[in-house]
């Protein structure tokens, strides 16, 4: 199993990926740049990667925006394939492991999704329309707290100002909504905000709209 994979480009500089407990680290050594490092939380990828013309990206599960980007074949095949395939298993355990499905019963529904396009939240009505289970107001100010705490409010006021709604009245679908258009547009930020608030997992996947 590798859980590491180190990836060079005469341009881009040097781009180091690490498997980690529930997280994938990323460390970045760009020429003139300096380092920088993010971290994107497994819950949120979606385990299937989609080939771009630049290489591999595995997307969000929200909005399938690519959340990270590998080089095709490098540092070689076989090491390439193997982080690959060890990102990807687990990507799909912790997954199961957050929404608490087991193998061989409702874990079956995600080995479905898989494959399926991410959900759009364009439209709300479309989800409205579904039932959903109730959105856990502890949870949510719990999420609130931990954002205002460990991530600046320039990053995230946009999205504690939706939870804030949210758990103002948590039975209102549009304000669930307005969630996770705000999520959606967060990018690769969506780690950050997950490492400190992991509910919000939940909320933007499709087991908060019954969708089991």
């Amino acid at each position: 199993m590798v859980t590491t994979l180190i990836q060079k480009h005469l341009l881009k500089g040097t781009y180091e990926f690490e498997i980690a407990g529930e997280q994938l680290n990323v460390r970045i050594k760009a020429p003139f740049k300096g380092e920088e490092t993010l971290s994107v939380m497994l819950t949120v990828l979606n385990p299937e990667p989609v080939i771009s013309k630049s290489g591999l990206d595995f997307v969000s599960r929200v909005n399938g925006e690519p959340l990270v980007s590998l080089m095709l074949a490098k540092p070689n095949p076989k090491v390439f394939n193997e982080f690959v395939n060890t990102l990807k298993e687990r990507a799909a355990v912790e997954y199961n492991v957050f929404s608490g499905l087991r193998p061989g019963g409702a874990a079956e529904g995600i080995q479905t999704n898989v494959f399926e396009e991410p959900p759009e939240f364009e439209e709300p009505g479309d989800d409205a329309a579904l039932p959903r289970r109730p959105v856990d107001v502890e949870q949510v100010d719990i999420a609130i707290r931990m954002l205002e705490t460990h991530l600046g409010a320039d990053q995230t006021s946009e999205l504690i100002d939706a939870l804030q709604v949210l758990r103002s009245a948590p039975e209102e679908d549009a304000n669930l909504d307005q969630v996770l258009r705000v999520f959606s547009g967060l990018g690769p930020s969506q780690g950050a905000v997950l490492t400190y608030a992991p509910y919000l997992s939940f909320l933007m996947s499709g087991d908060s709209f019954g969708r089991d």
